[in-house]
């Protein structure tokens, strides 16, 4: 979906853009509040002129595309789960946002003493399963339904990570003082709304079910800690949310299976498809991690159900995605049948603080 949107170039590799990738998340995160994150990031790029570790070698010749890997953010995610864990102690005054301490010479620090915690870190894509960012979900089911599809919806979500925006239905949201979902609820959103309110619905869910290639269970503590290291640590209602949505799951696990994109979108699209339903391809933050070939098959697997949708079994795709040249999100609908071209509904903050509205 996001080959139609008009988005920094992701899949560049090589020297130059290992450094282009560590700028580009800067700035992305002094854009999205997150100014400490920022900071490490950029005290780990300070390490790239002259490589003194293999944590550095490693990041330096990055044989893939930085960008679209995620690289900075992984890189990062390893500092902050050495700090939650007390680790090492000598990063919390960059975690304290303190000013007029030499952050290049601790991050270097850090390396030197504890690189075999920090290497792994690069092994794999960040798990950012943010819950705040399902408030944009609602609000194109809104906009669907006032376009006249069936309000209760059968959701399919790829890169699910740990089924948090899975258990949309149990969290209630004020959009612009439009109100979806039961009070009360297992989570409360109130993003900034800027603009017209979305249009007022009773929505409710037919489904919902998601995959990821590697599925996390909120209900391990491990696996729960190693989440929290890829939140960005200024924000803190993101802390309370997770604690949130452990308790969630706890109490009833999502619907979640290990599978790629195009092979999950491929079965859900083969199963039928209850009439009076709208059937919903959702996700945030995760067409950049799909492989192209990958992209390609879902693309083709969602036109060619498109076809064949009815105004009684209609099919959606919303997408929250990365506009990596103004550094915010974008919300991103195509549904059939209709004209099948995309609506960029909303611009949206990284993790759910403010929604632009755009209809």
């Amino acid at each position: 979906m996001s080959e139609r949107n008009h988005f920094v170039d992701t899949a560049e590799t090589g020297r130059d853009p290992v450094r282009a990738a560590f700028a580009n998340q800067v700035a992305y995160c002094r854009a999205n509040d997150a100014p400490i994150t920022a900071r490490v990031v950029a005290a780990i790029a300070g390490l790239l002129d002259r490589p003194a570790s293999d944590f550095a070698r490693r990041i330096a010749a990055w044989p893939g595309a930085p960008l679209a890997d995620a690289l900075p953010l992984r890189a990062a995610a390893g500092f902050h789960a050495l700090h939650l864990a007390e680790t090492a102690r000598e990063l919390a005054p960059i975690y304290a946002d303190a000013e007029d301490i030499n952050d290049a010479a601790i991050v270097a620090g850090v390396v030197a003493r504890h690189e075999a915690a920090l290497l792994p870190w690069l092994d794999g894509p960040p798990q950012t399963n943010e819950a705040g960012r399902s408030s944009n979900f609602i609000a194109a089911m809104l906009w669907l339904a006032d376009r006249g599809l069936p309000p209760r919806f059968d959701c399919l979500e790829i890169g699910s990570s740990a089924g948090i925006n899975l258990m949309i239905d149990r969290y209630h949201y004020d959009l612009g003082g439009v109100h979806v979902g039961p009070q009360p609820a297992a989570m409360t959103f109130t993003p900034e709304w800027r603009g017209r309110h979305p249009p007022m619905h009773a929505i409710d869910f037919a489904g919902l079910s998601g995959c990821d290639v590697a599925p996390v269970d909120l209900t391990d503590p491990a696996q729960a800690l190693r989440l929290k290291a890829y939140i960005w640590p200024e924000h803190h209602v993101r802390f309370a949310r997770m604690e949130a949505a452990i308790a969630a799951a706890q109490a009833d696990k999502p619907r979640l299976v290990r599978a790629t994109a195009a092979d999950f979108v491929e079965a859900e699209l083969a199963r039928p498809q209850a009439a009076g339903t709208t059937r919903v391809l959702m996700h945030s933050i995760v067409w950049q991690y799909v492989p192209a070939d990958q992209q390609a098959r879902v693309t083709a697997a969602m036109e060619a159900a498109g076809r064949h949708a009815t105004p009684d079994r209609p099919l959606a795709w919303i997408a929250l995605e990365a506009n990596r040249t103004v550094h915010h999100h974008e919300l991103v609908v195509r549904y059939w049948p209709g004209d099948d071209e995309p609506v960029k509904l909303a611009h949206a903050h990284a993790h759910g603080a403010w929604i632009e509205w755009l209809e």
